[in-house]
């Protein structure tokens, strides 16, 4: 394993005389990657909250409004059914438990999602990891990632309709 590179894809949205930028367009979805002192198993999270931050981030920042967008949806859900990607995973018996949870955590992980799934019309997934050794090794959790990052996959080519931005913001 340790000759596997990891990979970081980024895209950015339209700005100065670019209304369209190909490198946002060209992304289907964004897979945030978060640890979880909480976690016992790689989480997968349903939804993004726009409410309730309140705990300050490493360079002492909370919004004043402790929300991520002024007169957002409470809620914004993935266009992925994040029961399906786990149970497909869990049936592949990779030797890595996975869960699903709708409740990021109202901190730097929730914030990066709801924004996100904003962004990007619902076509974003956020993960939780446990600390290494809590109990998976790195490798465990790769493997999970890449099956995890699979099954999303595949679920969005039989769904068309979800990468065309089908997303569903919850009051």
């Amino acid at each position: 394993m340790a000759n596997k590179k990891k990979v970081i894809v980024t895209g950015f949205e339209p700005f100065g005389d670019h209304a369209v930028n190909s490198s946002w367009v060209a992304v289907q979805l964004a897979v945030h990657v978060g640890v979880s002192g909480l976690a016992t198993t790689v989480t997968l999270e349903q939804c993004g909250h726009n409410k309730g931050y309140k705990r300050l981030d490493n360079c002492s920042f909370c919004p004043a409004s402790h929300c991520c967008m002024e007169n957002g949806p409470d809620c914004i859900n993935s266009v992925l059914d994040m029961d399906t990607v786990c149970k497909r995973v869990n049936d592949s018996n990779i030797g890595v438990n996975v869960s699903v949870s709708k409740d990021a955590g109202r901190y730097l992980c929730d914030y990066t999602y709801y924004t996100s799934l904003f962004l990007g019309h619902g076509c974003s997934a956020f993960v939780h990891v446990p600390p290494l050794g809590k109990p998976y090794s790195s490798q465990d959790l790769g493997r999970a990632l890449q099956a995890i990052i699979q099954e999303m996959l595949n679920l969005l080519q039989l769904n068309p309709a979800d990468k065309e931005h089908n997303h569903k913001h919850q009051q």
